[in-house]
């Protein structure tokens, strides 16, 4: 009696071109903001629209600054980059690590689990941003503001 082959693990059937395709089309995806954020200067005045929430209250959220810097960011300028906003400078290199995970592991053909946060994860994010925006709002936070 002849013996039937077994089919081969999930990872193993699909090509590594079509294992890398996600995380190399999400790259393209943020290299294509970046690009445009780096082509349109943010720091003119009529690119892009005015936060809301300053425009009505004068006060940043915690997302004011960020495409200054970005486009800090594509130009090299880490310093002027942070002083923008550092709340998102580091979600760019938390995404910069998420992203070479991701690339590595579907890579190998290797199960791609991101990471799976929990309540209190959400809580301690939700904070952080909640007392970033607090203090950079605050004289002695001027530091912060972009």
């Amino acid at each position: 009696m002849a013996r039937t082959p077994q089919p081969p693990p999930p990872a193993a059937r699909t090509g590594a071109a079509r294992r890398l395709a996600p995380p190399l089309g999400a790259l393209a995806a943020v290299l294509a903001a970046f690009a445009y954020v780096g082509a349109v200067d943010p720091n003119e005045a009529g690119h892009y629209p005015v936060c809301p929430l300053l425009r009505f209250t004068g006060l940043y959220c915690p997302a004011c600054g960020g495409l200054r810097s970005a486009y800090a960011v594509v130009h090299g300028d880490l310093g002027a980059a942070l002083g923008a906003n550092a709340l998102a400078v580091l979600g760019y290199a938390a995404f910069a690590v998420f992203w070479a995970v991701w690339l590595v592991r579907a890579g190998r053909g290797l199960p791609v689990a991101g990471p799976r946060p929990r309540p209190v994860h959400w809580w301690l994010v939700g904070g952080v941003v909640l007392l970033f925006t607090a203090v950079r709002n605050l004289p002695a936070g001027s530091a912060l503001a972009p």
